[in-house]
């Protein structure tokens, strides 16, 4: 294929790729980035096939190892969004606490505990003679 030739395929892409992705509703983003980012490893792996068998020159090689790189970014940050998209709908569970003390000046449920200020009190109560 001529330059323009292909130079033509890609702009056509951008704009077929564009017209698919603005018509998908936002609830579908999340499988069609999965789905898309599965393909993308595919195509990595046939571009590492072709940096080992069929690459010519050594510019060809270097544009298929930072193709590579860069390829590798997307599929590795793409799932990671995925999955942190999927952690949404996750139901949230409630960490385990500690039994808690209750506040200062509040009286314990077994009567341990007394309010701030007040006398301790005989086994006669507060007026009993001593």
């Amino acid at each position: 294929m001529g330059f323009y030739v292909s130079l033509a395929v890609l702009v056509l892409a951008g704009f077929v790729g564009y017209a698919v992705i603005s018509k998908v509703p936002n609830t579908l983003h999340t499988p069609l980035m999965s789905g898309t980012n599965a393909i993308h490893g595919i195509i990595m792996m046939g571009a590492i096939l072709v940096l080992g068998l069929a690459a010519g020159g050594v510019w060809s090689k270097v544009l298929i190892v930072v193709a590579v790189a860069f390829g590798t970014i997307n599929v590795v940050g793409g799932f990671l969004v995925t999955d942190r998209m999927l952690e949404m709908f996750k139901p949230r569970t409630k960490p385990a606490t500690a039994v808690e003390a209750p506040p200062p000046g509040v009286a314990s449920s077994n009567g341990a505990g007394a309010a701030p200020g007040s006398a301790p009190t005989s086994a006669g109560g507060p007026g009993a003679a001593r």
